[in-house]
């Protein structure tokens, strides 16, 4: 893992150096928007409304707009601010983890220990632990004030961020204002079946079974030959920095042409379903097929 800021725990005059690392990642298969008629990638790009030119990223700014006037902020203007120039995570109070409303629970991070000697770090883990109380903590983390809980996980200590007090809406549901008689029978049987289903919580048994389907589609897709050629389709990256974007149209074509020249003197470059359809036809061939294919026929009967 590698850390995403450094700092200091701090309580009283108890200083904790740290490194935070991001707890959680995400394990979704990533996906692209492709047009629907011919497999080619679909770009968004930063548009200057002024001058109509691609922005990278290192010439965007921020700005505030009160709707009269607006107001740019700049990069330094961000790190001027004694907040996010703060390097400490304090301590404002310890309060009964159960305290705690499980709805304001945000982003997880783990602390690491950033000294020599981890000594004062285990001081407040062992604390926490003996105490069963959770410290509450205040800090600067990408341009925003951050609140958050602090908290012991086995070992290591976990800072989980909280949503402020107004970022919580309040639920109001007319319906449930009105009476509701529940039979003592009832609460039983109903108590009974939570009894059938309990047990103890182990994460690990359950998997994300839509994201296993999902990538089965995609290798069962992938071996039936039901695929483009990425390089031709999607054409090369735009570089890091906002450069120039690929024209995934002209290179679309070009692939095209170029599958009808080495094509040329076998025959007709007319083709045929059971020609688009053949399972040991080169990716790249399949791929210029395809898009001849959409040409040639309606919407609704184009190439999966």
């Amino acid at each position: 893992m590698r850390s995403i800021w450094k700092g200091a725990l701090t309580f009283g005059l108890v200083n904790v150096p740290v490194k935070v690392y991001s707890a959680t990642e995400d394990h979704d298969v990533s996906l692209h928007q492709v047009h629907a008629a011919d497999g080619g990638r679909i770009r968004y790009q930063r548009i200057c409304e002024i001058d109509g030119e691609v922005v990278p990223y290192s010439d965007i700014d921020k700005a505030y707009d009160d709707g009269e006037r607006t107001v740019v902020l700049t990069s330094d203007d961000f790190a001027a601010l004694p907040s996010e120039r703060s390097r400490e995570i304090e301590v404002v109070e310890f309060v009964p983890t159960e305290q705690i409303d499980l709805l304001t629970l945000d982003k997880a991070y783990y602390l690491e220990p950033d000294s020599k000697s981890p000594k004062a770090y285990v001081l407040l883990r062992r604390t926490l632990e003996q105490t069963d109380r959770t410290a509450i903590v205040r800090f600067a983390l990408r341009q925003k004030t951050r609140l958050a809980a602090l908290r012991v996980r086995g070992d290591v200590l976990v800072l989980q961020t909280l949503l402020w007090a107004d970022e919580v809406r309040e639920a109001s549901f007319p319906v449930l204002d009105e009476p509701v008689k529940i039979s003592s029978k009832e609460l039983e049987l109903s108590a009974s079946l939570v009894d059938s289903f309990s047990s103890d919580f182990d994460p690990s048994e359950f998997t994300d079974e839509y994201q296993k389907e999902l990538r089965t589609l995609i290798d069962a897709k992938l071996e039936k030959g039901d695929a483009f050629d990425t390089a031709e389709t999607f054409g090369e990256k735009a570089d890091a920095e906002g450069g120039e974007v690929i024209d995934l149209m002209a290179a679309l074509r070009a692939s095209v042409e170029k599958s009808r020249a080495a094509r040329s003197g076998k025959g007709s470059v007319g083709e045929s379903k059971a020609d688009a359809d053949e399972e040991s036809a080169p990716a790249t061939k399949k791929a210029a097929k395809k898009t001849e294919a959409a040409k040639k026929v309606p919407a609704k009967k184009k190439a999966s």
